[in-house]
């Protein structure tokens, strides 16, 4: 099922089904920001990643001597979560453990999704409480597509990417869906990066945030269209899109939590990037993503 909320700049629908942003809508002239899931290239519009983000090697990890299966960026994305709160500008959804999810994954839990709207910022935040009697050891992020508005003459090499503070960060290649860290490298994300296809030949893009408060801005010098996702704590991000079957979207992926190492024992509690909670504890996270469209003056 839809909800939605909204204020006087942006009308937004969530789904129940994976707790799940279905669209977000600038009022003042109608335009849809998120990517509407195209199944012929990319099926999903912003799904939540959790209990893990990314793949595990072989989609398996091992938890105190026994072997769980589990596909990439965990099941709550597939699951339908429960409307726990709703008001005009704010809905929160709740995922909490089944017989199922403790067939992959051990451990009972509390996961809550939330979405709220302030001014034209829409902040999106997780919550996980471990309700069983030992450690919970999870991954949790969020996965955003947005469109990239190609018409009048503007095209997809039209936009970049800006990422403040303008510095250099560690990039973390991928083989084969898990993480090379022995041939991690300083990438310029000083500069400006210009949003291509081939920008994602070789799969996403994977930063390593050494500092909280980045800013993640995609802009084009033709309008004043540009998103801004501020990724807060989140210590990875990871920038992506469909290839080689490409599309006039890009993803910006604040990360608590990493794919698998190719190096990798498959034992979760040395799984790098994981968070550990004690019996009882909550761990809170969030991002803030803002949109602005006017159409620039001559």
């Amino acid at each position: 099922m839809d909800y939605t909320i909204e204020n006087e700049i942006l009308k937004v629908k969530v789904s129940s089904h994976g707790a799940e942003l279905q669209s977000i809508v600038g009022k003042h002239i109608g335009n849809e920001y998120l990517w509407q899931a195209d199944p012929e290239v990319w099926g999903r519009h912003a799904p939540v990643l959790f209990p893990i983000v990314g793949k595990l090697k072989n989609d398996e990890y091992r938890y105190q001597g026994k072997s769980y299966h589990m596909g990439q960026h965990g099941f709550a994305r597939d699951m339908d979560f429960t409307l726990e709160e709703q008001s005009k500008e704010k809905l929160t959804f709740l995922l909490t453990d089944t017989e199922e999810t403790r067939a992959v994954y051990p451990f009972k839990f509390e996961f809550r999704v939330s979405y709220e709207l302030l001014n034209n910022m829409i902040k999106e935040s997780f919550q996980v409480t471990n309700k069983g009697d030992s450690d919970m050891i999870f991954g949790v992020g969020g996965h955003p597509g947005f469109n990239l508005p190609v018409e009048d003459g503007v095209n997809k090499d039209d936009f970049y990417l800006q990422i403040n503070p303008a510095k250099p960060r560690v990039q973390v290649p991928l083989e084969n869906g898990c993480l090379n860290w022995n041939k991690r490298s300083l990438a310029p994300t000083e500069s400006l990066i210009t949003i291509t296809d081939d920008l994602f030949k070789n799969d996403a893009m994977v930063l390593v945030m050494r500092h909280p408060d980045n800013k993640f801005s995609i802009k084009t010098e033709t309008s004043r269209f540009h998103i801004n996702v501020r990724t807060d704590s989140a210590p990875y991000v990871g920038i992506w899109s469909q290839y080689p079957k490409t599309a006039n979207y890009i993803c910006i992926e604040p990360w608590w939590g990493i794919a698998d190492l190719t190096d990798t024992d498959g034992d979760i509690e040395h799984k790098q990037g994981m968070n550990r909670l004690a019996s009882g504890e909550s761990f809170d996270a969030s991002f803030r993503m803002s949109f602005h469209s006017k159409v620039r003056s001559e």
